[in-house]
């Protein structure tokens, strides 16, 4: 069974387990889901921090694939689309910590508003853009399949995308596009949120987090008799 990160969330634990789970060629989705997910909790809510568990998680699945008698292409398409979906969820928490901070309006400024929802958007080009320089790095056996899922990533859209553009729809009438693009300009090459909408975000995450691990509430009937 695959590993998950423990108390160590380095790149090169979350690049094994990633590895691990390729390797195997079981559950990929669901497994790297679950594994980003967690990885994505315990690093802080930037982007810096996201790219690093992009990257680890996806070196990870390039390593396993080499050793994988699964199909290439499939394992890698699966592979990013877990990764798509754990990053949905950083975007579902980054949406909903705006919409508690504008609702609070408590020391949260236009600026730091601005400077977040600007980031947030680059969270999908962070993501793919990611994904292609580990596919370059790759080797030709990995290269093709990785790139591969990429592409039908960037055509078809991918849920972190559609995500981050309900956020910018709920704030639309607030901000243009315009001034969240005026917003990136001068910003730190990590693209740091603003600490208060950082931590909110954490908070809001690790509960989408564990919302998404807990078994459904019917599970537990499912064995239980029907009463006559």
């Amino acid at each position: 069974m695959a590993q998950t990160p423990s108390q160590d969330p380095s790149a090169e634990r979350i690049k094994a387990s990633a590895a691990e789970t390729v390797r195997e060629g079981t559950d990929i989705r669901a497994k790297m889901h679950e594994l980003t997910l967690l990885a994505l909790q315990r690093q802080r809510f930037d982007r810096h921090g996201m790219r690093e568990v992009v990257r680890a998680v996806t070196e990870g699945a390039a390593l396993g694939a080499e050793k994988s008698r699964a199909d290439m292409r499939q394992a890698m398409s699966e592979a990013v689309s877990g990764l798509d979906q754990a990053l949905r969820t950083s975007a579902e928490a980054g949406q909903a910590a705006l919409k508690q901070l504008a609702a609070t309006g408590k020391g949260f400024s236009d600026s730091e508003f601005k400077q977040a929802l600007a980031n947030l958007r680059k969270l999908e080009d962070d993501f793919l853009s990611t994904v292609e320089q580990v596919a370059d790095a790759a080797n030709e056996r990995v290269q093709p399949g990785l790139r591969d899922a990429v592409r039908t990533a960037r055509r078809t859209g991918t849920q972190t995308g559609k995500q981050v553009a309900l956020a910018m729809g709920d704030f639309a009438q607030k901000f243009s596009a315009a001034s969240l693009d005026a917003a990136l300009v001068g910003l730190e090459a990590a693209g740091e949120f603003g600490a208060r909408f950082a931590a909110v975000a954490s908070g809001i995450l690790g509960g989408l987090a564990e919302a998404l691990r807990a078994p459904p509430p019917s599970a537990e009937r499912k064995d239980k008799p029907k009463e006559s």
